[in-house]
């Protein structure tokens, strides 16, 4: 064996040490390997950052989770206490009308809705909407008996009038995709009752009236502003329909406190306006023209979210939907398939107007025979006549 060269001793120990000095600098004092630092002469591409959030834009409807319920609360009044609901004077204030008289009126307009409107009267659809209606006025302030309807229209829309006359669209039910959405929208115009204001609102129409005529004691409330209620034939005065804001938000708070009172999740209440609007976007004229008057805005809502989240105790569980309102809603969509297969049906009889009638005597052929003209009434003498 040859002996070792101090030369190549000395080049073999400056090598270990290089080799030491270069491991220590890729590590991190907790003995992690870190990444070697990039090159002046050949620089890492830098990664463009994320787009920041767009704060303005709006989540998909029903994506946003629940609104958690408090697990007590503290009301300030009785009108925010939920086990107060139906001891507590919530339709009370200035109001011309006594309760007798407002079912009186209420019953003159139903008649009139119902002249001229086509209802939907298979047993099992109306029973099951009625008794739906029912248990939200059982736990409601209410104070006058309701009779509850289903009008065969195909717009998203529910209406109650003064003393307690209801109708739901049957698009609402259609459009619906739980009994709790269904029975959110019936609490609002329930609410609407409760709190009667519709006859408070003709009352301030009097009111106003009277300051203008102080001679009279009283005027009764004039028919002026009627409107075609959804493109229909009959008339309502607009004072029973278009409510006012305040109005409005009052209907909000308490509608959700009676659906919630009857068992129902009160967050299916801001998931069915949210999708609603939604639909109103994509195809305007889903919503009907009574119901655009107090569209879901954005406001009613982030309100309703905050009640939700200070004034309703949690619960344990929650009707969501049944059994019953799937097979009620197939029902129902059959009944109105199978009624405007009629209506669209060919040996339907049709009325001939005036005008076309005109428009066949200038195309047809001139003719001096009188008989010619089969739409023609001709007078014959009887045979038999001396």
């Amino acid at each position: 064996m040859q002996p070792t060269s101090p030369k190549l001793l000395s080049a073999a120990l400056a090598a270990l040490l290089f080799s030491g000095v270069a491991l220590a600098q890729t590590q991190d004092p907790a003995g992690q390997a870190t990444p070697p630092q990039p090159s002046i002469s050949n620089p890492t591409p830098q990664q463009p950052p994320p787009p920041p959030p767009d704060k303005n834009k709006k989540p998909e409807p029903g994506s946003e989770a629940p609104i958690t319920s408090p697990d007590t609360v503290t009301p300030k009044n009785s009108k925010q206490d939920v086990e107060a609901i139906g001891n507590r004077g919530v339709g009370k204030g200035v109001n011309f009308y006594s309760l007798e008289r407002e079912i009186a009126l209420g019953k003159g307009l139903a008649q009139e809705v119902e002249r001229s409107s086509k209802l939907i009267d298979d047993p099992v659809i109306t029973e099951y909407v009625n008794r739906v209606g029912q248990n939200l006025v059982r736990n409601s302030d209410a104070k006058v008996p309701f009779t509850i309807k289903v009008i065969d229209s195909d717009e998203v829309n529910a209406f109650a009038l003064p003393g307690g006359f209801f109708y739901v669209n049957s698009g609402l039910i259609l459009r619906a995709n739980e009994e709790s959405e269904l029975a959110g929208v019936m609490a609002h115009e329930i609410a609407h009752v409760a709190a009667r204001h519709g006859t408070k609102q003709a009352t301030k129409g009097d009111i106003v009236q009277l300051a203008s005529i102080p001679a009279m004691i009283f005027i009764p409330y004039g028919w002026a502003g009627y409107a075609a209620y959804q493109g229909a034939n009959f008339l309502i005065p607009m004072t029973f329909l278009k409510f006012s804001r305040d109005n409005e938000r009052e209907a909000d708070f308490l509608g959700l406190q009676y659906m919630y009172k009857a068992g129902y999740d009160p967050n299916s209440y801001v998931t069915f306006f949210e999708r609603i609007q939604a639909d109103e976007k994509r195809r305007p004229g889903t919503i009907g023209k009574a119901f655009s008057t107090h569209p879901p805005t954005p406001e009613r809502i982030e309100n309703t979210q905050k009640e939700i989240a200070k004034i309703l105790p949690a619960r344990q569980e929650y009707i969501v939907t049944s059994s019953e309102f799937d097979s009620v809603k197939g029902r129902l969509r059959n009944v109105m398939f199978a009624r405007k297969a009629i209506d669209n049906g060919p040996n339907k009889p049709t009325l001939r107007t005036r005008t076309e009638q005109t428009d066949k005597n200038k195309t047809a052929p001139a003719s001096t025979d009188p008989s010619s003209d089969d739409d023609r009434p001709t007078l014959k003498r009887r045979t038999d006549n001396p």
